[in-house]
């Protein structure tokens, strides 16, 4: 099955309003120089994910383009009283049409559940964005030769029952290679996305076409090879989504 690569950018805690508008201003202007040209449209989906004070802004600087809007985070509750929180609702209002959950950040920082990541997935699909649930080990889990057990016990705490193929994108993150330049070997990478292919089936109706994205330092010196894997479906995107001149690379790099 032919799956369209995404490309998406994870900005984290980056970016005031000019850095933002700038940022996006110049990835929407290459996606719609690189959409004329082809004559057909992108070759691949481009998201970016800013945090949550450029939302509104971004989505009227998006406006026109191909590039696509997503948040970082969300709450499992529509609404209430949860102070400083962002329900998947107010995320779609605000333009978003995909939604992170689970980054091994949010696990590690906020001490985010399986169960927690699962209900706020559950959430996103209700509002009708679409999750980008993460799993991945750490450095101490693969040295002791537990990431399949790790990504295994993830994906079936943390993917909803009976999402359709397109509402759910998986993001494979090896938390030791976020930001530290350090990535698994080609042969690492198509394990454990064949692994999380096959552990889809389990959960999922048609598993073949659901999206799986590899994340943890994939730059424009990599990104060829690894989105060339079987199974990797694109990339998340951490340090390098935040120079427009390197996140462009990868997205050229996903044909």
């Amino acid at each position: 099955m032919t799956r369209r690569k995404l490309i998406a950018g994870n900005w984290k805690m980056n970016g005031l309003k000019e850095d933002g508008l700038r940022l996006a201003r110049e990835v929407a202007h290459r996606a719609v120089a690189a959409s004329r040209a082809a004559g057909a449209g992108l070759h691949c989906d481009v998201l970016v994910c800013p945090p949550a004070t450029l939302l509104f802004p971004l989505a009227e600087e998006l406006t026109g383009s191909p590039v696509l809007l997503g948040a970082q985070d969300c709450h499992a509750k529509p609404k209430g009283a949860h102070t400083g929180d962002i329900s998947a609702l107010m995320l779609r209002d605000a333009g978003c049409r995909f939604v992170i959950v689970g980054h091994s950040e949010r696990r590690a920082d906020h001490g985010e559940t399986d169960a927690m990541v699962r209900a706020k997935a559950e959430a996103a699909r209700a509002a009708g964005l679409v999750p980008i649930i993460c799993v991945g080990e750490t450095e101490a889990e693969r040295d002791a030769g537990k990431t399949l057990e790790v990504v295994g016990r993830q994906i079936a705490g943390s993917v909803p029952d009976g999402l359709a193929p397109e509402s759910l994108v998986i993001a494979y993150e090896p938390v030791w290679a976020i930001g530290t330049g350090r990535t698994p070997t080609p042969d690492d990478v198509a394990d454990v996305h064949a692994y999380i292919r096959k552990r889809l089936a389990e959960r999922v109706a048609a598993a073949e076409g659901v999206r799986i994205l590899y994340g943890g330092s994939m730059k424009p010196g990599n990104a060829k090879e690894l989105l060339a894997v079987e199974n990797v479906d694109g990339g998340l995107i951490g340090g390098a989504s935040l120079v427009a001149t390197d996140f462009w690379a990868i997205v050229e790099a996903a044909q």
